[in-house]
């Protein structure tokens, strides 16, 4: 076998780095696309369109690998990491309903803050008092993004977002560990699965079936963009560099999505933050990536 050089070793470490930054970009237009959207069909019934594209388009292509790599592996395995992740997109989307887009990609960027706390709870993980200044900057950022950003203030729109916050952490963690046992591209096609069962499910209880008739060629379009960009690639972006990268860098990575949302709700939504805003958002993001350095400096102690 021939011995890996420093430039392949480089190349293999920045892959899942890019996979993550890609994932950020994808999303962060999909997010001003899909308010748009939602104002023309109904939440759900867009949701349960976008994953069912998405599932059938992974099991015709990849349906054998599917299979194989379900068979290689138990319900437990996969069970928490796809609950939590499709638990934690459609809360996104809910939130994107009642608040911004930009307000939305923020909330959901805590996913990196809320880490060590499930940890903790989870896995008994020590948890340092050196966490808790982030933890109060954490609540001065929300107060002036959401209280004093220009936005909506904090309502139904901003706890959702905070759910899907902690959803994806879960996400992230479980993740990490089911990858350990099961295929990328079988957990990304269970996933997809899931969020299909739970949007339908949604749909048919809370708007009394799948009605998709008010879409149009400009809503469609949309849907299978979020099908296949930001669901299939996304999905396998992620699972793919959490088996090279911790759940913690992927999460710090992921703090770029909320910038790509800012820029993109800018451009199609108008979406616009004033001062106070900036400087909420800039305190989360400072917080978020002073939690992840401090959880990966303390990683590497033990």
């Amino acid at each position: 076998m021939l011995p890996v050089t420093t430039t392949q070793k480089n190349s293999c470490q920045w892959l899942p780095i890019a996979f993550i930054l890609l994932q950020s970009t994808l999303y962060g237009f999909g997010d001003p696309i899909s308010k748009a959207a939602y104002e023309v069909v109904p939440l759900y019934a867009l949701l349960s369109a976008r994953y069912t594209i998405a599932f059938l388009f992974l099991m015709a292509i990849f349906g054998k690998r599917v299979v194989r790599g379900l068979k290689a592996c138990s319900v437990r395995d996969w069970l928490l990491p796809s609950l939590c992740i499709a638990g934690g997109y459609i809360a996104t989307n809910i939130a994107i309903v009642f608040t911004t887009a930009t307000a939305t990609a923020f909330l959901r960027s805590l996913s990196t803050v809320m880490t060590p706390l499930l940890a903790l709870v989870v896995f008994r993980k020590k948890f340092s008092w050196k966490h808790i200044p982030i933890l109060v900057m954490v609540i001065v950022g929300l107060y002036l993004l959401c209280g004093r950003g220009g936005l909506t203030g904090f309502g139904i729109g901003e706890i959702f977002g905070l759910l899907s916050a902690l959803l994806l952490a879960g996400s992230l963690v479980f993740g990490e560990k089911a990858l350990d046992k099961v295929d990328p591209v079988a957990l990304t096609t269970v996933q997809t699965a899931m969020s299909v069962v739970l949007t339908t499910l949604c749909a048919f209880l809370l708007e009394g079936g799948i009605h998709l008739e008010t879409a149009g060629t400009t809503e469609w379009l949309i849907i299978v963009y979020l099908a296949i960009l930001c669901t299939v690639a996304g999905y396998l972006l992620q699972n793919a560099a959490l088996r090279s990268i911790s759940s913690r860098v992927v999460a710090l990575l992921q703090c770029t999505g909320p910038v790509m949302t800012a820029f993109f709700s800018f451009l199609i939504l108008g979406e616009r933050l004033n001062l106070a805003g900036l400087v909420g958002a800039a305190i989360l993001l400072a917080c978020v990536v002073a939690e992840t350095l401090m959880a990966d400096d303390e990683k590497n102690k033990e």
